[in-house]
């Protein structure tokens, strides 16, 4: 699996985010010198997070039959030490589904915490290389 992003024609310094069929958006706040016209990439590192604690959630309770009606997510970032290499995000979890017991919750926060996205963020070493060529 790819992504491919160009910078968005006419942009400032927007990009262009394709992923299979999906069009996304990208860019920095106009004080970073872009003019804010999508979701910045800590944005969307933090949205990843809020988004794959949801479908987890869904997936799982579907899977176990569990009555679900929504889940509902709010990812907080503080990236006040980021540059000292601490990224903290706060999830929040709002799940509805009016049958649910106190048990099946604390299993639903469990299953949450499990997410692929979360376990990628916080116990799996990440290997990234970069390649660059240059077109005249």
């Amino acid at each position: 699996m790819s992504v491919e992003l160009h910078r968005e024609p006419g942009a400032a310094m927007a990009q262009r985010l394709q992923i299979r069929s999906h069009r996304l958006l990208s860019d920095v706040s106009v004080a970073e010198g872009g003019e804010d016209a999508g979701p910045s990439p800590h944005d969307l590192y933090d949205a990843a997070l809020g988004a794959c604690k949801a479908l987890t959630v869904l997936w799982y309770a579907r899977r176990k039959g569990l009555p679900v009606e929504d889940v509902r997510s709010e990812v907080r970032r503080d990236d006040s030490a980021e540059r000292q290499g601490v990224y903290r995000l706060a999830a929040h979890l709002v799940i509805v589904g009016p049958q649910l017991t106190p048990a099946q919750v604390a299993e639903l926060r469990t299953v949450a915490d499990k997410c692929p996205v979360h376990k990628l963020m916080s116990s799996v070493t990440t290997e990234i290389s970069t390649t660059v060529e240059h077109q005249a």
